[in-house]
């Protein structure tokens, strides 16, 4: 069984998650003012999703995590 590579796109996926199980743990546990981190998360997903920028996939790529298409690209 052939594993899958983490490519930017699941990076990403797993890096907004993380923020937002973060949130809402310090949320909990430290200020309801953390709230607004969720908030903000969610406003940069929405807002990626209609203009294709995102400030962390630009991070995730200088990282050296490729995208889908460059993996496929590899095969």
């Amino acid at each position: 069984m052939a594993q899958k590579k983490m490519t930017a796109e699941r990076v990403l996926m797993a890096f907004a998650g993380f923020m937002v199980l973060l949130s809402v743990v310090l949320t909990w546990y430290v200020h309801p003012y953390w709230l607004w981190l969720t908030v903000f998360v969610g406003a940069n997903l929405f807002q990626s999703a209609f203009t294709g920028f995102c400030p962390a996939m630009m991070v995730i790529k200088k990282l050296g995590f490729k995208t889908e298409r460059q993996a496929a690209q590899e095969s």
